[in-house]
């Protein structure tokens, strides 16, 4: 038999906060094999990505971790430092959960590429530029020899995630550790970025250590499957095994909790009386422009868009990364200026308002972002930042401030003994359960929910959703959703709208889009759904294949 790419035996991960170590993995035993992927899966704060990450010494300072870690022989946790700085990047390489914090924001993509084949591989400098531009062309990134002089915050969410992978793959590693590695791509580059994967591990027989919470990506990519539940193995089986034969309850709740399109009833929207509302939101014919800045051109980001929300109503925004989803969300709250057409929100005309106008359209309206850890402002504790929105607009301060403060915590169904803690000492999703708190504060008409979702596991996940649905249902606020994940879109949404490349290509009710899509493009979103299924996964993605 090949000896394994990676062993881990009787292997533990613990942290020493307040004078005690608190366990994060916990008598872990697993192998990667050449060629092979093993995924491992688990709820938000499992253990999942504090045990991948201490296997290459990348924890903090207040961890310890113990037993074996064996890369190509070599027992990384007894190794030299400077043994283990030449096996990472060169042969084991990391796809980052967060591009926006692991991307180095001074430098442009193309260095920190170029870097990375110098470093390892000692190519000149034009042969490493050569390289790095093939790369980013191989993660299907757009006009590759420009992107190459772009810095990270130029790019989307779903561009720096391609570009973060680009790295990793750029001195063909023998492992690769993906952690969460589609957690900010649209379904069609998915598809693609997995597809990608595949081709690496065949043709340099690399071995990748998947960390997920989409069980879709689980059954397309996974041979093995390892589950995890507060540090422990709770079971360890083939694909094949876990997905129809699964014997732990709670791999068994895991499974039960991933969204299938077409699985959940028609949401009706009924107006109260007989005369239908003005809309919350409404934009007709949109032009938004990024100016010219330095070397890079203007850019036209939406052209030509229309569409009306109204109350108590969801509309589901989807479309792949860079096609101007997040830009249209920002626009609808006056975060961004248009450059012609109208939006206006609860009756307010937007389009052209002042600052001072545009903080009194603040009030109807709330915004959940994508990534809770950085919209969060980390020096305060959660509490002063959900009652901030409240305090500032003179709504209520002291005792009353306290109270509405308990109240919305109670809401998002976190303890109110929580209101002190900060952010870094929350999970993933409960950061984002303050988001959600802080943006119902001033009980908006309107909600822009900008890719809620995309960071949490399926457990997670279903909680978060039955709260959001629970929540508009009680307040009737409209909600426009931004994601490009269409089973979050097919539970909550009563309308979708898909955009591409900055324009509306298909808007209908949920049902009609999903079960009878008229536009092509929509057609190749819903075919490129993974679906928690090896065997049918496997048909689908052979069955996409063969369309290219």
């Amino acid at each position: 038999m090949t000896e394994p790419v990676l062993k881990v035996a009787d292997y533990n991960v613990d942290f020493w906060v307040d004078g005690v170590w608190y366990p994060a993995a916990i008598d872990m035993n697993y192998e990667v094999y050449p060629g092979k992927t093993l995924a491992i899966v688990g709820e938000s704060g499992s253990g999942k990505s504090s045990s991948s990450m201490g296997l290459m010494g990348l924890l903090a300072s207040n961890a310890r971790v113990t037993g074996t870690v064996e890369v190509k022989g070599v027992n990384m946790l007894e190794a030299s430092s400077t043994t283990v700085r030449r096996f990472r990047g060169k042969e084991v390489a990391y796809i980052f959960q967060e591009p926006m914090t692991a991307l180095n924001p001074v430098y442009t993509i193309g260095f920190q590429i170029v870097e990375t084949l110098r470093l390892h591989l000692g190519m000149g400098p034009v042969t490493a530029k050569k390289r790095s531009i093939e790369l980013l062309e191989m993660v299907d990134l757009p006009d590759p020899a420009k992107t190459f002089d772009k810095y990270p915050h130029q790019l989307s969410g779903g561009q720096k995630q391609r570009a973060m992978i680009a790295i990793a793959l750029a001195c063909d590693p023998a492992l690769l550790i993906a952690d969460e590695p589609t957690t900010a791509l649209d379904v069609t580059v998915q598809a693609e970025i997995l597809d990608l994967m595949r081709d690496l591990r065949h043709k340099l027989n690399s071995g990748i250590l998947l960390i997920t919470h989409d069980m879709g990506v689980v059954a397309d990519m996974a041979d093995e499957i390892l589950v995890m539940k507060d540090g422990y193995t709770v079971e360890h089986n083939t694909a094949d095994h876990i997905f129809n034969r699964p014997s732990h309850p709670y791999t068994q709740q895991l499974l039960a909790a991933v969204p299938k399109l077409g699985s959940v009833a028609v949401r009706e929207l009924k107006f109260e009386g007989s005369v239908k509302p003005e809309p919350v939101l409404k934009l007709q014919n949109v032009d938004i422009e990024y100016p010219k800045r330095g070397r890079i051109p203007a850019f036209k980001a939406v052209q030509d868009f229309s569409l009306e929300i109204y109350p108590g109503e969801i509309v589901g925004l989807v479309g792949e990364s860079g096609s101007g989803k997040t830009t249209i969300g920002r626009a609808s709250i006056g975060l961004l200026p248009i450059k012609s057409g109208v939006i206006s929100v609860a009756g307010f005309d937007i389009s052209n308002g002042n600052t001072k106008q545009l903080s009194q359209i603040r009030r109807h309206t709330g915004i959940v972002f994508q990534d809770p850890a950085s919209s969060l402002n980390p020096r305060l504790p959660i509490g002063e930042s959900i009652g901030e929105p409240i305090l500032l607009s003179g709504l209520a301060k002291g005792d009353d401030l306290n109270h509405k403060v308990e109240e919305l915590l109670d809401s998002v169904e976190l303890p109110r003994s929580y209101r002190n803690r900060y952010p870094h000492e929350l999970s993933g999703g409960q950061r984002q359960r303050v988001g959600i708190a802080r943006a119902l504060a001033l009980t908006p008409s309107l909600l822009i929910a900008d890719e809620p979702t995309s960071a949490l596991d399926v457990s997670v996940q279903a909680r978060f959703l039955d709260l959001l649905q629970g929540l508009q249902e009680e307040l009737k606020f409209a909600c426009l959703f931004i994601t490009h994940d269409l089973g979050v879109v097919d539970i909550l949404s009563h309308r979708i709208a898909v955009m591409q490349n900055g324009r509306l290509v298909e808007e209908g009710l949920r049902d009609q889009v999903l079960k009878s899509p008229k536009d092509p493009y929509t057609q190749r979103l819903i075919a490129a759904v993974p679906v928690p299924d090896p065997a049918e996964q496997k048909k689908r993605r052979e069955a996409r294949q063969a369309i290219k």
